[in-house]
């Protein structure tokens, strides 16, 4: 129940999230707190010219899936994702 007076915090609906690629460079984004990952990890593809099928993206050493929300995650304003590239190849 709100009282008058009470100050009612706002919701952050939106977060800035910064991905950090295996080169240690950096780029933010905003994103809503429920919109699908995958538009990020899109969006950060595009900028960065990677193959998408080379690329990862992790949260928390925990590989993310397109469809997780950042909600899904509990992430929060400036949490950092990792990009690593995937390395093909084995013994010779």
């Amino acid at each position: 129940m709100v009282v008058a007076g009470d100050v009612i915090s706002p919701q952050v609906e939106h977060l800035t999230l910064k991905v950090i690629g295996s080169d240690m460079s950096e780029v933010s984004f905003k994103i809503k707190k429920t919109t699908p990952l995958a538009k990020l990890m899109d969006a950060y593809i595009k900028k960065t010219g990677q193959d998408q099928n080379s690329v990862r993206f992790l949260f928390e050493g925990e590989r993310i899936q397109g469809g997780q929300t950042p909600d899904d995650l509990s992430m929060e304003d400036g949490d950092q994702i990792q990009v690593t590239i995937m390395q093909l190849g084995g013994m010779c």
